[in-house]
């Protein structure tokens, strides 16, 4: 008997470079029969989720044995023999919870190998499992209207046109509002997108004022969750005083989530689309400062004297600085101008933010100065600014710098008492 000659592996095509992904937030208007059963899928959903999750842990405490995805997802049929309500969720709904479960478990191990605050994956509540997601099939856009498996044909507002072909498709719940999110994939030539404007700017990101641009101009901060903190106040305490499980708590809930999403979505997020777009659409390259939120909000280490006494440590004082430097949303701001000036044809860079505040745009001695000064007075040049209009001219000579120093080149820390030559302006 002769040996059969091995077949020759396919080779996988290259993946094009130049595709892209873009998701697409669109409203959806489910009867009163289809909310329930989408509130019903989500129940299920979130089961399988928390059962999944047992297995992992269980199976490891006893015999510390790993369970993989696909060792989860070969029990899909039996559970479907077991359980019948789950053959009314299509499949592949059920398989991507498994996968969700396993990216939180991979993502766990990658903090512990990291050395980072692990985080073991915690068992989802009603109020912390509020979506799904069809990843190939089981969804398509007939007359306006979202047709979903086992649900059927969903009334969606396409508020704007979809680039690309559709590849996922979530369905999300938000208080007692539903969205489905669209995610496409379409080809991006960067080669034929040419941003107009050559020109540059350093942007000073802060809590007085939103931003400070390094040509003078200033974008006003609109303190959006400040401005609605005593009604968020209110909706949680009056939830503290309904009875738990009761339909006034249920009540009382949906205006809590209704007042986050009118801060966060409705209020937050448009301004941040607004302000980047006009950005993106001036300038061809964004200079931002390298900040690092989550260490900049951390609270302070508690203080304690000789007899074990806890002294004060300004954590008060500091909560509230974190609170507002989460309320201006700095991070979204960045990511979101990135984005926009890809496709623009534009750049977003990021320098060192060490000194930027304390140093002199003009001569480029350092002027030590508190968070509470909010004016630049320099006693070597005399230069009279602005303290945040200061540190965006500083953020752009920082630019210029690294560009000259070579790509990919981090500005090094200055000598005490003084910095890098001056921009001159």
């Amino acid at each position: 008997m002769t040996k059969t000659q091995a077949q020759p592996k396919k080779e996988r095509k290259p993946k094009n470079p130049n595709l892209r992904n873009k998701a697409y937030k669109f409203r959806i208007s489910p009867t009163q029969k289809q909310s329930g059963k989408l509130e019903w899928i989500l129940r299920r959903c979130k089961e399988l989720y928390n059962a999944a999750l047992e297995e992992r842990r269980e199976a490891y405490r006893m015999n510390g044995v790993s369970v993989s995805y696909h060792m989860q997802a070969n029990q899909l049929p039996a559970i479907k023999e077991l359980r019948e309500e789950y053959q009314d969720i299509h499949s592949q709904v059920q398989q991507e919870v498994l996968k969700r479960l396993e990216k939180a478990m991979q993502a766990f191990f990658r903090r512990v190998s990291n050395g980072e605050t692990p985080g073991y994956p915690r068992f989802k509540s009603g109020d912390r499992y509020d979506s799904f997601t069809y990843p190939q099939g089981g969804y398509e856009i007939i007359n306006k209207r979202l047709h979903l498996s086992k649900i059927g044909h969903i009334k969606i507002k396409l508020h704007r046109e979809m680039k690309g072909t559709i590849k996922t498709c979530t369905i999300k719940r938000e208080g007692d509002q539903w969205y489905a999110v669209l995610t496409t994939e379409y080809e991006f030539d960067p080669s034929i997108t040419f941003h107009p404007s050559e020109e540059e700017v350093g942007i000073d990101l802060g809590i007085h004022c939103f931003a400070a641009l390094s040509d003078g101009t200033f974008i006003e901060n609109p303190h959006v969750y400040r401005t609605a903190e005593e009604e968020i106040k209110a909706a949680h305490q009056k939830i503290a005083r309904c009875k738990k499980g009761s339909h006034r708590r249920n009540r009382a809930k949906k205006e809590l989530s209704r007042l986050y999403r009118k801060a966060r979505n409705n209020k937050r997020r448009d301004f941040l689309h607004k302000q980047s777009h006009n950005l993106v659409k001036n300038y061809g390259t964004l200079v931002f400062e390298e900040l690092h939120i989550d260490n900049m909000t951390k609270a302070p280490d508690p203080k304690q004297d000789e007899d074990g006494k806890y002294l004060p440590n300004g954590a008060a004082a500091k909560g509230g600085l974190n609170k507002s430097i989460l309320d201006a949303g700095w991070g979204a701001f960045v990511t979101i101008c990135s984005h926009k000036a890809a496709e623009a044809g534009g750049k977003v860079v990021k320098v060192a933010p060490h000194g930027t505040s304390q140093a002199c745009s003009g001569c480029g001695c350092v002027v030590p100065k508190d968070l509470g000064v909010r004016w630049h007075s320099c006693p070597h040049c005399g230069c009279e600014l602005d303290r945040d209009h200061n540190a965006a001219r500083n953020i752009l000579h920082r630019y210029h710098l690294q560009k000259q120093n070579g790509a990919g080149s981090v500005p090094q820390r200055s000598p005490p008492g003084r910095t890098v030559e001056a921009p001159g302006l």
